[in-house]
Order: C-alpha cells, then structure tokens, then sequence
C-alpha cells in the first residue's frame, strides 16, 4: 500500500482557500436574483421584513465593515449611543434618540426609493473586489484587532483576520440560506 500525502498548504494556499469559499457564498447570494426585476427584489413575500435586494445590501455592508476593521482595528466599527440612551432601550424601541449607525442598519434590509438590484448588485461587486485587495494586504491573517464594545461583542474579545474571513463566509452562506427560500417563495425559481 502506498500512502501519499498533500504538499503542505502555505500561508497563500489558505488565504486563497479562504477567499475562494468567500466567492462561493457570494455567488450562491447573488444567483438568487437572477431573472427579477426591482419590484420583485424588494418584496418581502415572508412574515418576516427580508427581501433580496435587502439582504445583498445587509451582507454587502457587513463586509464592508470588517474589511475597515481589518485595516483600522475597532474603531471601524463604531456603536456609540447618544447621552441617556442604553442598549435595553435601543433594543426595546423606547429609545428617545436613535444613532445613525442604527436607522443605516435598519434600511440595509431594504431597497429604499431609487435603488436598483443592478446598483445593489454592482456595489456588491465592488465590495468584493475591494476585501480581496485588502486581504491580499495583509501579511499575515492571525493578526488581531480587540473588537469594539457592543453587546454582542464578549468584553475584551479579539478577531483575527483569519477569524473575521470565516464570519464573512458562515454570514453570506447564512444569507444566501435565506435568499433561497425569498426566491422559492417569490416565484417558485430554486437556485440550484
């Protein structure tokens, strides 16, 4: 019997293993939309507030921000809240002032008047090609940043880039689970 073993994997081996899993889940979220128009993007033909247009866009800018935490560490990724507001109340609702970071959030699971799936999808592309660039940056992906305080964020947590790829591809796999039954849902079209 004879045993052979794989050459071992270099550190560009895994970041390109990474990214490729990355486009994988992208494509999967994208080919979703293939064939509709706006008007059907934007439906929410579930009990819940998704659409597909939304869902590029929530995903697109999630990206987005751990690519900036990536290159600036936590401060890319700001959640202040304003003077006398607490997360219970931001979260409750009752909250007399709400941040903007908050309404940006909301209005990512929306197409709002004006945007097309065309824009969405091509800034979508761009955000794509703008992670690669930063990635392909980084000398090394077991470099850290202390992750900003948020509630979700355990207290003195830290990402590795290596760390913040396999988030972007478990959250777009995640999403594109989503957009499949948008779209089977919509008009009966399955993805695969």
């Amino acid at each position: 019997m004879t045993v052979t073993t794989a050459p071992r994997s270099t550190p560009d081996d895994e970041r390109a293993d990474l990214l490729a899993a990355l486009a994988t889940a992208r494509s999967a979220l994208t080919t979703t939309t293939h064939g509709l128009g706006d008007q059907q993007a934007g439906e929410r033909p579930t009990v819940s507030a998704l659409c597909l247009g939304g869902l590029i866009k929530h995903v697109a800018s999630i990206e987005e921000a751990w690519m900036r935490f990536v290159v600036e560490g936590p401060s890319a990724m700001r959640y202040d809240l304003p003077d006398g507001v607490t997360w219970a109340d931001l979260a409750a609702g009752t909250a007399h002032e709400v941040p903007q970071w908050a309404i940006d959030h909301q209005n990512e699971f929306s197409m709002l008047p004006g945007e097309t799936l065309a824009g969405i999808l091509k800034h979508y592309e761009q955000v794509a090609a703008r992670s690669e660039d930063v990635i392909a940056s980084v000398p090394d992906l077991s470099a850290t940043h202390p992750l900003p305080q948020a509630p979700w964020n355990e207290p003195g947590a830290v990402r590795s880039v290596r760390r913040v790829l396999m988030h972007l591809i478990a959250e777009t796999a995640q999403h594109a689970g989503h957009a499949d039954i948008l779209r089977e849902t919509l008009d009966g079209q399955k993805s695969t």
